[in-house]
C-alpha cells in the first residue's frame, strides 16, 4: 500500500513537471519568436502568403486556444508535422529511435558495468599500483571530449582496420534484425565513445562511496562474524555504496541523451540526435519540440525508477 501511494504521488509530480515543460516549450517556440509564419514563408513571401501559413498553423487564434490545441495534440500522441519534409514527426521519430536506443542502452550498460567494476577494484586495493593505474586511466578518460574520442577511434580503429581489409567497425547504423553481428560491430565504437567520460565519473563515485561504506561499524561487525571479505564487500559494502551511484544515474539520463547527439553525428548513425542537429539548422520547430518532450519524459521516468530502486538498495529507505 505504501508503495502504491508513493508511486502514485511520484507519477503525479512527474505529470506536473511535464505539464510545466509543455508550457515552457510552447512559449519558447510559438510565442517568443518574432513571427513563426514569416520564418516558414521565407524572405520573399508576400503578406498574403504569410497570413495563409499563419491561418493554416492556427497562429491567428488566441494564445490560450493555441496552447490547448497544442496540449490536446500531445495527449493524443500527435507531435505535429515537420516543417521541412511535411512528414508526421511521430513517424520520423519511429524511424530514428532504433539507432538512438541501441546507442543509449548499450552505452549505459557499458559505463555502469565498467564504472562500478573499476570503482570496486580501486576501493578494494586502495593506494596500490592497480588503484593508481585505474585512477590515471579514469582521469584521462574524463578529460577526453566526446567528439575528440570519437574521431580518434574512427582514425585508429576504423581507418587502420579498413586498410587491412577489415570493415567490421565501419560507421553507420545497421539494423539488429538483419544481422546482429554486423549491428554489434557498428555499435562498439559509439558505445565506447559515449561511455568513456561517464565510466570515469562512476568509477570515482563508486570508489569513494565504497571506501566510506567499508569503514562503517556494520562492516566491522560483519567481518568479526567471520564472513568472507568477498561477501562483506559485495553483499554489504557495495549495496550501500550504490545509492549515490543510482542517484547520479537518474541525473545523467539527460546527459546520456545529449551525449548521444554528438556521438550519432560523429559515427553517422542517423538517429534522433543527428536528426535533431539537422532540425535545429533548418528551424524544424515541431521536431525539436518533440525531442524536448521525449527527453523530459525519459528523465521523469528514470528518476521515478531511481527512487523506487532506493528501497531495494537500502532497507532503511521507506517509500512513503
Amino acid at each position: 500500500m505504501d508503495f502504491l501511494r508513493f508511486l502514485t504521488r511520484r507519477i503525479i509530480y512527474g505529470l506536473i513537471v511535464l505539464w510545466l515543460i509543455s508550457v515552457a516549450t510552447f512559449i519558447l517556440f510559438f510565442v517568443a519568436p518574432p513571427d513563426v509564419a514569416r520564418t516558414l514563408a521565407g524572405k520573399g513571401a508576400t503578406p498574403q502568403q504569410v497570413e495563409g501559413i499563419r491561418h493554416r498553423l492556427g497562429l491567428d487564434q488566441p494564445l490560450i486556444v493555441q496552447y490547448f490545441h497544442y496540449l490536446n495534440n500531445l495527449l493524443h500522441g500527435n507531435l505535429g508535422t515537420s516543417f521541412y519534409s511535411g512528414a508526421p514527426v511521430t513517424s520520423m521519430l519511429k524511424g530514428d529511435l532504433p539507432p538512438t536506443l541501441s546507442l543509449i542502452i548499450g552505452g549505459a550498460i557499458l559505463w555502469i558495468i565498467a564504472g562500478i567494476g573499476f570503482g570496486v577494484l580501486s576501493a578494494t586495493r586502495a593506494r596500490s599500483l592497480i588503484d593508481r593505474v585505474t585512477t590515471t586511466g579514469v582521469l584521462v578518460g574524463y578529460s577526453m571530449p566526446t567528439f575528440v574520442l570519437g574521431g580518434l577511434l574512427l582514425f585508429v580503429v576504423f581507418y587502420q582496420f579498413s586498410k587491412a581489409g577489415i570493415l567490421w567497425f565501419q560507421p553507420g547504423y545497421y539494423p539488429f534484425q538483419e544481422s546482429p553481428i554486423t549491428w554489434l560491430g557498428r555499435m562498439i565504437l559509439p558505445w565506447i565513445t559515449l561511455a568513456t567520460v561517464q565510466v570515469a565519473v562512476y568509477s570515482r563515485l563508486t570508489r569513494g562511496s565504497l571506501l566510506d561504506a567499508l569503514g562503517e561499524d556494520y562492516i566491522r561487525t560483519a567481518r568479526s562474524k567471520g564472513l568472507s571479505e568477498r561477501r562483506v564487500v559485495y553483499r554489504h559494502g557495495l549495496r550501500a555504496a550504490l545509492i549515490p551511484v543510482t542517484t547520479q544515474l537518474g541525473v545523467d539520463i539527460a546527459t546520456l541523451i545529449s551525449g548521444a547527439v554528438v556521438t550519432e553525428t560523429v559515427f553517422n548513425l542517423g538517429g534522433v540526435g543527428q536528426s535533431t542537429v539537422q532540425a535545429v539548422v533548418r528551424g524544424d520547430l515541431f521536431f525539436i519540440l518533440a525531442v524536448v518532450i521525449l527527453t523530459a519524459t525519459a528523465v521523469v521516468v528514470a528518476n521515478i525508477v531511481v527512487d523506487v530502486a532506493y528501497s531495494f538498495l537500502d532497507p532503511r529507505v521507506r517509500l512513503t
